[in-house]
């Protein structure tokens, strides 16, 4: 057994934002960075940990955490579409561990996934069947949301299932860090915003998730203009929050409440919950390093974007 860890922010407007020249050398000095440490460590089996989008989990039946045993990408925002590399025994093993560790674990035979999940596999491998992977997701946008401590004992459940099979596993983290986009919410959405978040209707239709990424787009560039009504980014608690993280302790992690997360960071800045259990489960598996770490406040991106590279000791 050995692990790694890769855990980065996404945005769906890496494809869409006009970045300035010297951000966009920025990023993808990290890309490259991160593409060869997770090269180099060549993993048999990919874990990911993601949030969704209101593209595959609803209000109709939101669970605070889910593990795939198959997966499908729905392909918004330009992403790549189509079947993941499931390897459905190993994610039912991880599951049934989990399960058995007094975890309140959900799993789907079938799982609808988004840019969330598949971003950082289109990055790292341009294909998002190149490698096994168990998708398992964490609800970060629907509140309410499970204390953050669950978060963190989930991950080392993984962890410590994953440090004893045979194989080099590598943990995907997707999400955060502050960022507060225009994703309608429950407490004060229309009647058919709520119909969309209650997943009612069936699937999104095109038309209707081409309006709704445009939505997001346009408020891209008006943030990065000064001229859009959503939260700042907070560039001290994201740099907090990685300092923890490379620390080894996580245990001050178990203090922060949703409420002030969204306050302080905004709406989506629950995606770091992804980071916390992919974090989490290394600690379980053994001490670890942080190899390399990027961070800078993209408004275009609306995002305060990181990554970090992490090496099992």
């Amino acid at each position: 057994m050995s692990l790694a860890l890769l855990a980065m922010s996404h945005s769906p407007l890496l494809e869409h934002a006009e970045l300035p020249v010297d951000v966009s050398a920025e990023l993808e000095e990290a890309f490259a960075k991160a593409r060869t440490f997770v090269h180099d460590f060549d993993p048999d089996v990919i874990v990911n940990f993601a949030p969704d989008h209101y593209n595959g989990f609803f209000y109709t039946l939101m669970p605070a955490f889910c593990i795939g045993y198959a997966a499908e990408s729905i392909g918004d925002y330009g992403s790549q579409a189509g079947r993941l590399n499931v390897p459905e025994d190993f994610a039912r093993s991880i599951a049934e561990h989990v399960i058995d560790d007094g975890i309140d674990l959900t799993v789907s035979l079938d799982m609808q996934v988004d840019h969330g999940a598949v971003q950082p596999m289109e990055l790292m491998y341009k294909d998002i069947a190149a490698k096994p992977v168990v998708p398992v997701f964490i609800n970060s946008v629907a509140p309410p949301f499970t204390p953050v401590k669950r978060i963190r004992m989930l991950g080392e459940s993984i962890g410590r299932y994953l440090a004893t099979v045979d194989k080099k596993v590598l943990l995907i983290a997707s999400g955060g860090l502050s960022h507060d986009p225009p994703v309608p919410r429950l407490a004060t959405a229309t009647p058919e915003q709520r119909k969309a978040l209650l997943g009612k209707g069936g699937p999104i239709s095109a038309e209707a998730r081409d309006a709704r990424q445009q939505r997001v787009i346009d408020a891209a560039r008006d943030f990065a203009a000064g001229t859009a009504d959503i939260q700042d980014l907070a560039p001290e608690w994201d740099q907090n929050l990685m300092r923890i993280l490379a620390s080894g302790d996580l245990s001050p992690l178990d203090a922060w409440s949703p409420t002030a997360m969204t306050e302080i960071a905004g709406n989506s800045s629950h995606e770091v919950r992804t980071w916390i259990a992919g974090y989490a489960a290394l600690s379980a598996a053994g001490g670890y390093e942080v190899e390399y770490s990027y961070y800078r406040p993209i408004k275009e991106l609306i995002a305060g974007f990181g990554l970090t590279t992490v090496f099992q000791h």
